[in-house]
């Protein structure tokens, strides 16, 4: 049987091929996504190598669980299948194939483009599908089979039943011991506990590093290699057995060869490597909020604001689209948890945050979606981020961004105190010189939104992805409403005129709506 692989991406589709009677995945250049076209591309490779059966790669995370990615590839399949109904198409599990591909073409010392990347993943891919479906008895072999159980006899077909029976206990008995023998440590006869055995080389500490993205398969496999585990496969089965509901940290660990799998997993599940840090920037948090946190964690001032001052090129870049070049990076560093070397510069830890707010605007065709709206990427970040600070929750995020977009089409100012707060935090951040509300609310600036119309001047917070989905696509039932306030008891109240807005002020709001800027 041929099959063809398919590595399934947003950009490019890695592609291999296989007779299944040689074994031998061959890599084919990479096919460009294209609104569409790349189904005709695959169809016309499948047309031209007589093959209708594919197998697309099914990512799935460090706890074997589907991912986003995976409900892509599925989604893609069911689209593969309207443009070849014939195809017959199975999935194979993988995960960070794309990075042992790159390993691969690596150790080749040769040039490689993204594209090689991609069909090598598909190579491995399709190989592992191979190897995982051979062995299966072909037809000719099972029909005989079937013909030699009806043609015994009862007490036959008794016996064999007994002889499979005993040969299945022996199995499972088998696995069990096997199993057991390779939970223990590598050395079960040393206690390194004890003072004398701290110079034998089982209680020695042998320095183990888990990698940003490593899984469980790359963490067993590397464990074997150090001499550290017995068996990675059965690490696998335990790990998920026992410890499936937590995650392996990044981190170095001094692990030694007396530890018996529980005490591994124990260690690196806990997340107490020595150079590693977490680093928690949240949804609605500002540049100034991350400059303390970083100060906290031992980063120097001066480093701090140099790198926040920074040009950053890389290949997320094209998410400054419409931003003023005199703009900074607020708006743009995606609130997230994450994890950083120690030896990691402010610098490595903004681009890895500007990288994840690109990944999250491309996944979601953000920009298409703000065009929309009448918004450019800039704008449209701008205004999720005043969404952000506004509302708690999605369902009042979308409606708040409708209510913003109706001000903005009538002609109205926006009115956000979020956003004169953000002007007054700019210049008077302790309060010493705009003492109270009717103060701040006149402060000249491009953000207070209460004497300018339009946008304010640019983000006033990092927009997480509720906000940005919100003001990607408004609620439209609340096309009709101009004014909104959160109310004393959390609640949101929307309105449609000013006596209306008034009224709710005088109903829900004898508190929350004096709080000072």
């Amino acid at each position: 049987m041929k099959l063809i692989a398919l590595d399934v991406g947003t950009k490019r589709i890695g592609v291999a091929k296989a007779d299944s009677s040689v074994r031998i995945a061959v890599p084919y250049p990479a096919v460009e996504v294209d609104d569409g076209e790349e189904f005709k591309k695959i169809a016309s490779l499948a047309r031209a190598w007589d093959i209708n059966s594919f197998v697309l790669g099914l990512p799935r995370n460090s706890q074997g669980e589907e991912t986003e990615q995976s409900r892509y590839v599925r989604k893609f399949a069911k689209e593969l299948k309207q443009a070849i109904p014939d195809a017959k198409i199975c999935f194979q599990d993988e995960s960070l194939t794309s990075v042992e591909a790159e390993k691969r073409l690596k150790s080749r010392k040769k040039g490689y483009k993204k594209g090689d990347i991609d069909s090598e993943a598909a190579t491995i891919i399709l190989q592992d599908f191979l190897e995982e479906h051979t062995g299966k008895p072909t037809s000719k072999a099972t029909a005989a089979h079937h013909q030699s159980v009806k043609a015994a006899k009862p007490h036959k077909l008794l016996m064999a039943l007994f002889i499979v029976i005993i040969l299945l206990a022996a199995a499972a008995a088998g696995a069990y011991y096997f199993y057991d023998q390779n939970i223990q440590p590598v050395f079960t006869e040393v206690d390194c506990d004890e003072a004398e055995n701290a110079s034998v080389s089982a209680c020695k500490p042998v320095v183990f590093n888990i990698e940003p993205g490593a899984g469980v398969a790359d963490v067993a496999v590397g464990l074997k290699n150090a001499g550290l585990i017995r068996n990675s496969i059965v690490f696998q089965i335990f790990y998920r057995l026992n410890y499936s509901d937590y995650t392996i940290k990044t981190g170095e660990y001094e692990l030694t060869k007396a530890m018996s799998l529980e005490e591994i997993i124990a260690l690196i599940t806990e997340g107490k490597g020595g150079n590693v840090f977490s680093l928690t920037f949240n949804p609605g948090e500002t540049l100034r909020d991350l400059r303390a946190k970083l100060l906290k964690i031992g980063y120097d001032g001066a480093t701090i604001d140099e790198a926040l001052q920074a040009p950053y090129e890389g290949a997320y870049s094209w998410i400054f689209e419409g931003r003023p070049e005199e703009a900074g990076l607020e708006g743009y560093l995606y609130g997230e948890t994450y994890e950083f070397y120690q030896s990691d510069t402010v610098e490595d830890i903004i681009e890895r945050m500007l990288t994840e707010m690109a990944d999250v605007i491309e996944e979601n065709d953000f920009r298409t979606k703000f065009e929309a709206q009448g918004l450019n990427l800039y704008q449209g970040i701008t205004l999720a981020s005043i969404v952000q600070k506004e509302a708690n929750n999605a369902a009042d995020q979308a409606k708040v961004a409708q209510v913003f977009y109706n001000r903005l089409a009538q002609g109205m100012s926006l009115g956000s105190d979020v956003t004169t707060q953000y002007a007054v935090d700019l210049v008077d951040p302790d309060r010493k010189v705009y003492t109270n509300n009717a103060e701040a609310l006149q402060i000249d600036s491009p953000y207070n939104t209460r004497l300018y119309h339009g946008l304010p001047y640019g983000p006033i917070s990092n927009p997480g992805i509720q906000a940005l989905k919100a003001t990607a696509t408004p609620d439209s039932e609340a096309s009709n409403y101009l004014f909104f306030l959160t109310g004393d008891d959390g609640v949101m109240y929307y309105s449609t005129t000013d006596a209306e807005h008034q009224q709710n002020i005088f109903d829900h709001c004898a508190e929350l709506c004096n709080v000072a800027l």
